[in-house]
């Protein structure tokens, strides 16, 4: 019997933690065969070559190297033809049998128009997102029209993905692939990861990743100043950076980060790549995780930290009790709020709306069962 080939196509740290156990999954399958291209982030200097991580437990297929030295507009869009022209070689090369993406970013979006061309089935996980202060919602919901499978974190998302014109058979709510690494990831304690970071914390350990609000760049300067004086009035504190990711204006965002860290060298580092361990590991023990990343909203509900999240960049998502949403101008409040008696006791009865421990097998099946022969032709379903 002829293994059916799955190919998953990532191009950032944030992806290739929600789909490192997926592709064990698939990996250990004697029916089926995991192809992997590695492309964007993963090949970057200033991103921390996160791709030798991933070299580490599987075979690469194909590397394609995408990001251009700017992150202006003129360049994203070349990164995007770049990546159109690499990426129709490799899938025609390697002819899978699937192809499979996460979430809503730029480069996975020339991954499902090139599969589009080629008529390669395309598996699309985490649709039936909001996140309205971004392009990236725009590019979420086109992937969900290009895709044939649609594996979601939660009913509501589920019902998002139908409202697209989707077949409802064709849809799955598996839960949250984040909860399923939590789960199976060895977190660090405190020491081990001060040995590990070779940093002492103080008190108080904030978590902070501040990504490009794609849609209001042009305030960019103004807020990462405000940020860092914000954090800059925090006691005790140890701050703990991420750099931002491959977007517009990241790299100045990450600039601006590196020459505070290195003024405050005494409180504050930044990190290219912490890993999934230790950025878990911090996040648990964290007095909160602080900034506009989706990790913040659909991961700190699994340790019940609390998540100062900043500005419309999120807006859209699922929220939970944990999520303390401010404005930059009021990160005062916000981290007042850390302290406030009654927000302290609702996080001890936080509600997981995204909890489930067997994501990836669930998903794993459906790409093993499903019948290829006629899911390139689509319906739509209207509402009724």
């Amino acid at each position: 019997m002829q293994k059916r080939k799955i190919c998953v196509i990532t191009a950032t740290r944030a992806e290739w933690y929600l789909l490192s156990k997926l592709c064990k999954e698939i990996q250990a399958d004697e029916n089926l065969e995991l192809q992997l291209i590695i492309t964007g982030a993963h090949l970057s200097q200033n991103q921390g070559l996160t791709y030798k991580e991933i070299e580490q437990e599987f075979k690469i297929n194909k590397k394609i190297q995408i990001l251009l030295a700017n992150d202006d507009k003129i360049a994203l869009c070349k990164t995007m033809g770049l990546a159109f022209i690499s990426l129709s070689e490799a899938l025609a090369e390697l002819s899978p049998d699937i192809a499979l993406i996460l979430g809503d970013r730029y480069e996975m979006l020339a991954v499902a128009s090139t599969c589009l061309l080629l008529h390669i089935p395309l598996a699309h996980l985490c649709g039936g997102e909001l996140t309205l202060g971004a392009f990236d919602d725009s590019i979420r919901h086109a992937i969900t029209k290009m895709a044939h499978l649609h594996f979601v974190s939660t009913s509501l998302y589920k019902k998002r993905v139908e409202q697209l014109g989707e077949e409802s058979s064709k849809v799955f709510n598996v839960g949250s692939l984040a909860g399923e690494l939590i789960l199976n990831t060895k977190l660090l304690s405190k020491k081990e990861l001060e040995k590990s970071l070779n940093f002492s914390f103080d008190k108080n350990i904030y978590l902070i990743t501040y990504h490009p609000t794609t849609l209001k760049l042009q305030s960019l300067q103004y807020e990462v100043k405000m940020l860092l004086d914000s954090l800059d009035t925090l006691e005790n504190a140890s701050l703990i950076f991420t750099k931002a990711n491959a977007d517009e204006m990241g790299l100045f965002i990450n600039e601006k980060l590196q020459s505070y860290c290195e003024k405050n060298a005494h409180k504050a580092r930044l990190f290219d790549n912490l890993g999934s361990q230790k950025y878990l590991s911090l996040m648990k023990i964290a007095k909160a995780v602080v900034g506009n990343s989706s990790s913040g909203i659909s991961e700190a509900v699994f340790f019940k930290s609390p998540c100062i999240n900043i500005g419309d960049r999120q807006k859209g998502r699922l929220r939970t009790i944990n999520i303390i949403d401010t404005p930059m101008n009021e990160l005062k409040k916000a981290f007042e709020m850390l302290e406030n008696k009654a927000f302290k006791a609702k996080l001890q009865n936080l509600k997981n709306p995204y909890k489930n421990k067997n994501a990836s097998k669930m998903i794993k099946e459906v790409l093993k069962k499903v019948d290829l022969s006629t899911i390139l032709q689509k319906k739509f379903i209207d509402l009724k």
